[in-house]
């Protein structure tokens, strides 16, 4: 596939490629070997301006169409995608260094969401209302905003694309996506396959850029109604804040420190086979990954045995045989190294991994080794900070109680999970959990 790709990733604005007005580009290296895979355009605020320009002209007769036509051109790009199904996972796979079958798993959830929001098209219902007034009758109209701005994460990059796309498009909304500085590639192949379809030029725009360069100014930007974000709590606030100084409308997907409990009943084999999984697929880069794995204290010695020799045996690379790839740039994994110090420093046990794999394979990638640590409390730093990797804590607790104590204790609140054969102590956890 990398004899396709092209050697500049440009943007795609109003239907055509376009150079970056600051005339600067980036370079997308490889998480899996350190090589160049393409430079990308270095966006800035007038390259913003111009998608937003071009979003803005087409939009009024995108939402004139009727919804179930608009429906119909989503569909066709949405059978385009299944068409090429395999070079868009080719691409995933290349620029995130996670293997082709997952690559290809998460191409066929954003296919099948663009199918389904194609339906949407002709289920595009309004309501009518009772009132207290005669001879009137309230009737609410679903009316799109205009152009909405979406910013997305690398961790899932095709699948983060149709989530917040489709949904803007089949409401009569124009878009401007700024893609995620480490997957430009996936934003130029999706901007491949829909330049082939019937979507009118300018109702879909894409910039490629840095974050603060660029992915802030469409945040800012007075013509864009409503924001969608995905990326860190950190940054999500930055955005929170930046739009609501102009009213503009927000939606935020954010991190987690996800916990998940180990009760003394549970299945242990089935327990550690949902932690591996839950802590490690996608090199732990998955906002719903379980970081926080909160052990009774009767069975606590038992399971630790057991998750270590069972995350001991996971195999590390980019083949469909591996069951974790690299995380995706080398600050990416830097920063995970350095909260992994830092706990060490103040007593905390590394179980297993911890540290930068070594070796012909793993030379020149970002390959960090699973990692389990014990020995941190749930203050410290390591736990109340989303590293974004294959990073797990384990902490002993002395019961139910306790665990949901423990659990709850963190500014985060986006999944939890509970391993128990008790039904209703499984019903209370979800009563309880925040």
């Amino acid at each position: 596939m990398k004899d396709k790709l092209p050697g500049k990733v440009l943007n795609w604005i109003g239907g055509e490629d376009v150079a970056p007005r600051t005339g600067k580009f980036f370079q997308k290296i490889s998480p899996h070997d350190g090589t160049c895979l393409a430079e990308a355009a270095q966006s800035g605020s007038d390259d913003i301006d111009a998608a937003v320009t071009a979003a803005t002209r087409a939009q009024a007769q995108w939402a004139a169409m009727p919804s179930a036509k608009r429906g119909e051109i989503i569909f066709d790009i949405a059978q385009r995608m299944q068409n090429n199904q395999r070079e868009i996972a080719e691409v995933v796979a290349l620029e995130t260094g996670k293997s082709f079958k997952e690559a290809f798993g998460e191409t066929g959830g954003a296919i099948a969401q663009a199918f389904f929001m194609a339906g949407e098209g002709t289920r595009f219902f309004g309501r009518t209302v009772g009132t207290s007034v005669p001879n009137r009758q309230p009737i609410i109209i679903r009316e799109p905003l205009g152009v909405c701005g979406l910013l997305i994460s690398f961790n899932t990059p095709i699948a983060n694309i149709t989530w917040k796309v489709f949904p803007a498009l089949i409401c009569g909304n124009a878009a401007v996506l700024k893609s995620s500085e480490d997957t430009p590639l996936t934003a130029w192949i999706f901007s491949r396959i829909v330049a082939e379809s019937a979507l009118p030029k300018g109702v879909l725009n894409i910039v490629q850029g840095i974050g603060a360069e660029a992915g802030m100014p469409l945040v800012k930007h007075s013509q864009v109604p409503l924001i969608s974000f995905t990326g860190s709590s950190n940054v999500g606030r930055q955005v929170a804040v930046a739009a609501a100084e102009r009213l503009g409308k927000v939606f935020l997907e954010l991190g987690g420190k996800n916990p998940m409990i180990v009760c003394d009943d549970a299945d242990l084999d089935n327990a550690t086979k949902w932690v591996l999984l839950s802590s490690f697929s996608n090199a732990g880069q998955r906002c719903a990954a379980t970081s926080r794995v909160l052990i009774f204290e009767s069975i606590y010695e038992k399971f630790r045995n057991q998750l270590v020799e069972a995350t001991k045996k996971l195999k590390v690379g980019n083949t469909d045989e591996d069951d974790l790839g690299p995380v995706i740039n080398a600050r990416s994994l830097q920063n995970q190294l350095g909260y992994i110090q830092r706990a060490k420093a103040a007593g905390a046990t590394v179980l297993t991994g911890g540290e930068k794999l070594s070796g012909p394979k793993y030379e020149n990638g970002c390959y960090l080794g699973p990692t389990l640590i014990e020995g941190v409390t749930p203050t410290d730093e390591i736990s109340c900070n989303e590293l974004f990797g294959p990073v797990a804590c384990l902490y002993p607790v002395k019961d139910f109680n306790h665990a949901l104590e423990v659990a709850n204790g963190t500014q985060y609140g986006l999944t939890a999970a509970i391993h128990t054969r008790n039904y209703n102590r499984a019903l209370e956890f979800t009563r309880r959990i925040q």
